[in-house]
């Protein structure tokens, strides 16, 4: 699920169109969205008509971002239109599928024609880069918010799952950890020492999804989780669900220059287990099939980094190069934690 970001101070005046009406924002805007042979009728009508492989199981996705939750009012329409399906194809890759369709629902305070482009714009872009195609959804007036559907095809039983993890099996993660983490530091004003934070907001608001090295991972890794709110919290759904434990050395992180240098500075660690918004991909692997992961990630150009260990011991144990577990960890981003 998507982590919150901070808010931020106000939009800028919108350039409304005046008269459109929802079933012409539809057709201006997303109607042209990818083109798949089984897509038998998309947008325009009470429902799509699809065409899904024989030999294929579906995995179905859904996720929404609200304005002051998860993106901030001044957000780039573009970064969030890529943004809102980068998600879903991110839980799509933890599960090896191959994306195929998309439904999107938008509640929208105005119609603002120069946000729609953007939107459009940074939504179609990604779709086509990964073959989905925009197949219905509805929009309605209100309060900012984006939610995406999003459908994708596996061969018959060989979908990733989070229960599948055995002791013995080694941890992987793609990408570098705790960029997202320290950008919205970074925007809050917490962390101003930091050199180059267009990279960092890159990595917030434009999230690469591990579509090829989830597909890649099929019958190799034993279980996979993407990395939305956090290493600590989301490897503990794998854990949970496969009832067993971990051992993560955290010297062994991925990290970028900019968020290595702040774990040096304060010792923080939380901001690369715990700080979400990652989107990268966990994954077990059995130890046998190491070189096999390794292969992978080369012949992708993905980092991929070993992290840890599956365990039978139940609980997920972050230790120092010294061997020293670390304490006191933050467990990850959790919606309504505070509530009640």
């Amino acid at each position: 699920m998507p982590r919150r970001a901070a808010p931020m101070p106000g939009r800028q005046d919108p350039e409304t169109a005046q008269g459109l009406g929802e079933f012409e924002l539809i057709e201006r805007y997303f109607s042209a969205c990818g083109k798949r042979n089984d897509v038998l009728l998309g947008v325009g009508d009470d429902c799509a008509l699809l065409r899904a492989p024989p030999d294929a199981d579906l995995a179905v996705t859904v996720d929404t971002l609200v304005e002051g939750v998860h993106f901030s009012p001044s957000a780039d329409p573009a970064s969030l239109g890529h943004k809102a399906l980068a998600v879903n194809l991110s839980d799509l890759a933890a599960m090896g599928a191959e994306p195929a369709w998309a439904v999107l629902a938008l509640t929208l305070p105005q119609v603002n024609a120069h946000w729609l482009r953007g939107f459009s714009r940074g939504f179609s872009v990604l779709a086509a880069r990964y073959g989905v195609q925009l197949i219905g959804g509805d929009t309605t007036r209100g309060p900012l918010s984006v939610t995406v559907q999003a459908t994708g095809f596996v061969p018959a039983g060989e979908a990733l799952q989070r229960s599948g993890a055995r002791p013995g099996d080694l941890l992987y993660v793609t990408g570098t950890l705790g960029d997202a983490g320290l950008a919205l530091r970074f925007s809050r004003g917490l962390n101003p020492d930091i050199q180059h934070p267009e990279v960092l907001q890159q990595r917030l608001e434009w999230p690469e999804p591990r579509v090829s090295v989830g597909m890649g991972l099929r019958g190799t890794a034993s279980a996979a989780v993407d990395l939305s709110d956090g290493l600590l919290a989301d490897l503990g759904h794998v854990l949970a669900a496969s009832h067993v434990g971990a051992r993560v050395h955290v010297a062994s992180l991925p990290l970028g220059s900019e968020v290595r240098r702040y774990v040096a500075e304060t010792g923080d660690w939380g901001i690369a287990l715990a700080a979400g918004d990652d989107y990268e991909l966990c994954v077990a692997v059995p130890a046998h099939l190491q070189s096999r992961v390794e292969d992978l990630g080369r012949k992708l150009g993905c980092c991929l980094t070993q992290v840890g260990l599956v365990e039978r011991q139940p609980g997920l144990r972050c230790v120092a190069a010294d061997g020293r577990e670390i304490l006191g960890l933050p467990s990850g981003y959790q919606h309504f934690a505070s509530d009640g």
